[in-house]
């Protein structure tokens, strides 16, 4: 199979500009998978993904959400929102001329909650969530992260983009991410430098976990095959996954071994390995 370069392509969406990492095979093509990124990412960091799966016969999409990578930083934190956010992957996708029923979601943290919101909608075939959740159950844990949510935003806003950085690559929760290489590590992090405080701080209050809605109830009605990966050293996200396994009615459930919270980072082989064969299973 003949493969191309990925190609970044700017979509005008609902007054905003929404970046596209996409690849293209010449031939026959399986299906389409459709890459979010977490909180601080890009499009570009799925990558190192392009051409596996190509070669397994995907058209392969990443999209920069509203606020990162090459897409607009709206100033409106309103704009960031759920229901904005999944109106603007739909769009973005019929622009690209996938259509409804033939694409898989595949999302991490940030971009898996996103995902699970577009889910909803019943546009896509299938769905994959690395280390996702459905949000916070109660009201007083919503306006609890809400607050510590905002607070965090002021922080990216006032301190600028170096020294929120700094911090967030210190979170337990990536504690993990000191084992990878030198080289690895190194290329995240400019990466991460290239974020804007303004798409940061806002992103966190439109589509933040506090701001996020409630999902918890809408998983019964999933009606669509569910690939749940969690790391096995990510003990919270492991939690939340068996949790989401037993209320998703076609869920499959994937603990990988010698993980934390950024499985594709940490072992992106066996994430690989997971990700082909659901695709294969569901196309």
């Amino acid at each position: 199979m003949k493969l191309t370069e990925p190609q970044h392509e700017l979509l005008s969406i609902n007054g905003t500009e929404l970046s596209v990492l996409q690849q293209a095979s010449i031939g026959t093509e399986r299906g389409t998978i459709v890459l979010l990124h977490g909180f601080t990412g890009s499009a570009n960091n799925w990558l190192p993904f392009f051409s596996p799966l190509m070669q397994s016969g995907l058209r392969v999409i990443a999209l920069d959400m509203l606020g990162h990578g090459r897409s607009s930083a709206p100033d409106d934190p309103e704009r960031y929102q759920m229901h904005h956010v999944r109106t603007d992957v739909l769009l973005a996708l019929q622009q690209l001329g996938v259509q409804a029923g033939t694409a898989i979601l595949l999302g991490y943290s940030m971009g898996g909650r996103i995902a699970l919101g577009c889910a909803l909608s019943g546009y896509f075939r299938a769905l994959i969530l690395e280390s996702a959740s459905p949000g916070l159950s109660t009201a007083v844990e919503r306006e609890e992260r809400r607050a510590s949510d905002e607070a965090l935003a002021g922080r990216i806003e006032k301190d600028g983009v170096a020294r929120f950085v700094e911090d967030w690559e210190r979170l337990p929760l990536f504690a993990t991410q000191q084992h990878l290489s030198p080289a690895i590590r190194e290329r995240l992090h400019a990466q991460r430098m290239q974020n804007r405080a303004v798409g940061l701080a806002n992103s966190l209050r439109g589509i933040g976990t506090g701001a996020q809605p409630a999902l918890h109830m809408e998983l019964a009605t999933l009606d669509l095959p569910v690939l749940l990966l969690a790391g096995a050293l990510d003990q919270k996200f492991c939690g939340i996954a068996r949790q989401m396994a037993q209320s998703l009615p076609h869920a499959q459930l994937q603990i990988i071994p010698e993980a934390g919270h950024t499985i594709h980072l940490e072992q992106p082989a066996a994430f690989l390995i997971h990700v082909q064969a659901f695709c294969q299973s569901v196309l």
